[in-house]
């Protein structure tokens, strides 16, 4: 649980370990300033998930205020920043991987949003996922590196048979590989007063419906509320992962 407010923006978190795993291997890092927000979904035998979503919110998060200057970079330079973050972090789990047999094969996805000059980059590597909500409508801000996602662009499948296809989860980029190492494109969002920002592990996208989501934000004026509600409805609906939100409310 994480609650905060920095100028017209107020936070809100949750992680649980879900009802199907024995060990939370989700990690949430939110800036005290409110400048950026991180989640994390780690995989891996053993412990080694965990120390993987460890290591990429701590280095990322430690990386981040040496790349950009939080009042006056450009898109340009933030997305530079975020990647040289990104980049940063990919390379050390790598190395642990390589280094410790119990860290072999372990990865992570990452899932952010950063605040330069009142404006929002959002962006993702993985299937954790940044959605924003807009008069009512939420948008997907992240594309998630899946197989799944891969054969819908290709347009071997469609959406609806991707929700049930058995390589969903499966993923083709994530940090601990060199395919972590690929460009970050962050959105960038001008926000608008009553913009609710939701940056999640896909424990929340697989137990919930964009609808659900939808409502919850739209029920709840607490972020911390809208939070909580978000898990309790991944767990209810029959998530299989551990379970983590952070939701960002913009005020006027």
């Amino acid at each position: 649980m994480s609650t905060g407010q920095a100028g017209s923006i107020r936070w809100g978190a949750l992680s649980i370990t879900g009802n199907f795993r024995e060990n939370n291997e989700d990690r949430f890092l939110i800036d005290p300033q409110g400048r950026f927000f991180l989640v994390a979904d780690g995989m891996g035998g053993q412990s080694a998930g965990e120390k993987a979503s460890a290591l990429a919110v701590e280095l990322i998060s430690g990386k981040l205020p040496g790349q950009i200057h939080f009042q006056n970079s450009s898109p340009a330079a933030v997305a530079e920043g975020i990647h040289r973050a990104v980049c940063h972090a990919n390379a050390e789990i790598m190395a642990m991987g390589e280094l410790e047999a119990s860290c072999k094969n372990m990865g992570t996805t990452i899932a952010f949003v950063v605040v330069v000059n009142q404006t929002f980059h959002c962006g993702g590597v993985g299937d954790s996922r940044v959605y924003l909500q807009r008069d009512g409508q939420l948008t997907q801000l992240t594309e998630d590196h899946s197989l799944t996602q891969a054969l819908v662009k290709a347009g071997t499948i469609s959406v609806e048979d991707a929700k049930t296809h058995r390589y969903r989860n499966v993923l083709y980029r994530y940090l601990g590989t060199k395919e972590g190492n690929a460009a970050i494109e962050p959105q960038v969002v001008a926000p608008r007063p009553g913009d609710r920002f939701v940056i999640c592990s896909d424990g929340v996208s697989d137990g919930t419906t964009p609808e659900t989501i939808s409502q919850i934000l739209t029920e709840n004026s607490s972020p911390q509320t809208a939070a909580e509600r978000l898990v309790e409805a991944a767990q209810a609906g029959g998530s299989r992962d551990n379970i983590t939100c952070v939701v960002v409310f913009v005020d006027g």
